[in-house]
């Protein structure tokens, strides 16, 4: 698996519960700044091995990206409010979500 691959599959494995990240800032954290649309590929393509908190992860404005009803939609929103995630019409406000130092220490072992 590439390596890109790899780094996408730690920065969404360390959203902890109860939190969301957009997919640019997972693409920044995997080491690829600018590649959200990247981010949704390896998501969407990802069938099988570890489970992934898929999701966690929304549009940069806090919308969810399935459109709205599919299974895909109605699955992420129960997923969201299961881990106290206030979902609206849709969509999370991001700016509840800052990313902060500690997924920083969680993924790449960076000091405070």
């Amino acid at each position: 698996m590439k390596e890109s691959y790899l780094n996408i599959f730690h920065a969404v494995a360390a959203i902890p519960a109860g939190r969301v990240a957009s997919y640019g800032q997972i693409a920044a954290r995997a080491g690829l700044p600018g590649r959200a649309r990247m981010v949704g590929h390896v998501l969407g393509q990802h069938a099988g091995g570890a489970p992934l908190p898929w999701h966690r992860v929304l549009c940069a404005d806090g919308r969810i990206a399935f459109a709205s009803g599919s299974r895909g939609y109605r699955e992420q929103v129960r997923r969201l409010k299961a881990e106290g995630v206030d979902v609206r019409n849709g969509r999370i406000r991001m700016q509840d979500f800052g990313m902060d130092h500690d997924l920083d220490r969680e993924l790449w072992g960076m000091p405070d």
